[in-house]
């Protein structure tokens, strides 16, 4: 393979019509040039330049290979330039993984900032499963994602680079004119009595609602599976029972529910932003991580 900075040598001496002035050019000696020049020679096998008292004169080898030289410094200048824009963040994309129920609390704000700090950089969110965030993530179809864990499940810090943006606290969830609507906080002990409303059986807050009941000393009453948690919140509104959600969940709350505290009663889940391990990350991605440890900080104040 040709050596590219012997080829731009063999230009710049060619352009400049002397070893000598290519040499101040470049910021080399002409003995350097020289042995330089005389090694491209070898390497494609013919004569380059022709040596006269007047100065140098390239052979049509020499001529063909200058022309390329030319080409190739220009797409080497134009590639450091659009890295520079890279690396700027004036361009680039970047893909963020999310679950739902982030997208109207932590993500919304996180991707308003860093699209109005970097215009330039084309963002892309996919939203799915947990099973399906980390595929995605595995097979580089997302730069980052963001996951969630709990005490009894936690994503292995070995398969991924992690940063713990936030611990999300479960919540508890009751129609405006519950007895317990105007209280702070409640603890798990307080809600034996209660009928509930809960997700399908196999999602992870039926299981926060099962150990937290259990850790309490009860079993809960289920009254309605719900599909979703605007659902829950909607059943709960008009007194079907009462629920379980992570705070994240219910940052914008239906009109006719209350959310309360649970304290350390009921586990709190981990928010992550995860990346592939062993890779250097882009620009954007460091930036992203960024905004995402700012916007967390100040979700968890507010």
């Amino acid at each position: 393979m040709l050596d590219v900075r012997r080829l731009v040598l063999l230009a710049a001496v060619i352009d400049s019509g002397s070893m000598t002035a290519a040499a101040q050019t470049l910021s080399y000696t002409t003995s350097a040039v020289s042995q330089q020049l005389s090694r491209l020679e070898k390497e494609v096998g013919q004569p380059l330049l022709q040596r006269q008292p007047r100065g140098i004169v390239p052979t049509e080898a020499g001529l063909v290979l200058a022309d390329h030289a030319r080409r190739v410094a220009r797409q080497l200048a134009a590639a450091e330039a659009d890295l520079a824009q890279v690396a700027g963040l004036r361009r680039g994309r970047l893909t963020v993984g999310t679950f739902p129920t982030v997208g109207g609390s932590l993500l919304a704000l996180a991707v308003s900032q860093f699209r109005s700090a970097h215009p330039g950089v084309r963002l892309t969110v996919r939203s799915a499963r947990l099973d399906r965030l980390t595929e995605m993530l595995d097979a580089g179809e997302a730069d980052m994602s963001l996951l969630w864990d709990y005490a009894w499940n936690r994503v292995d810090p070995g398969s991924y680079a992690l940063t713990h943006l936030l611990d999300d606290p479960t919540m508890l969830v009751v129609s405006a004119d519950h007895p317990l609507a105007d209280r702070e906080r409640v603890d798990m002990t307080d809600l034996a009595a209660e009928e509930w409303v809960v997700r399908e059986p196999d999602h992870p807050v039926a299981e926060v609602l099962d150990r937290s009941c259990r850790a309490a000393g009860f079993r809960p009453r289920i009254a309605f599976h719900a599909n979703d948690y605007q659902e829950a919140q909607a059943m709960v509104s008009v007194g079907l029972g009462i629920a379980l959600a992570p705070r994240t969940a219910v940052t914008n709350p239906h009109p006719d529910v209350r959310v309360i505290s649970l304290g350390s009663t009921a586990p709190a889940r981990r928010i992550l932003l995860a990346r592939r391990q062993e890779r250097v990350p882009a620009p954007a991605e460091a930036a992203m991580v960024r905004v995402f440890t700012d916007v967390a900080r100040t979700y968890q104040r507010s």
